[in-house]
């Protein structure tokens, strides 16, 4: 699928690449990967820091448009803007995983055996 993309496009994605420049930041985009909603202090548990620092990449996160927030009751709820940075965050741990040795685990059998290749 291809899109047209012009300057501010392109603009736009390299900020976004910025903010994903931090690997807590990844950490926390990747927990809610796996979580539809998760509250600050789920999230800073999921990444092991503390909580002050988890809601100041948060909020550059939310900045960004990355995260949306809802609240329920006291609490605040994180989840991601859209599919696209859940498959964004996914794919760049994809493309980690092919720069160590071996074969990627994400192109491994279920079994265990490695693909030809």
């Amino acid at each position: 699928m291809h899109m047209h993309a012009d300057g501010e496009d392109f603009t736009v994605a390299a900020e976004i690449f910025r903010l994903l420049a931090d690997p807590t930041r990844v950490a926390l985009l990747h927990a809610l990967t796996h979580d539809d909603e998760l509250s600050v202090t789920a999230l800073a548990e999921s990444v092991d820091k503390r909580q002050a620092s988890v809601s100041q990449h948060l909020a550059k996160l939310r900045m960004g448009r990355l995260v949306t927030t809802r609240k329920q009751g006291t609490t605040v709820l994180y989840r991601l803007a859209n599919a696209h940075v859940g498959r964004l965050v996914v794919d760049a741990l994809s493309q980690a995983d092919h720069l160590g040795p071996g074969v990627p685990a994400h192109h491994r059998q279920p079994d265990g055996v490695d693909p030809p290749g």
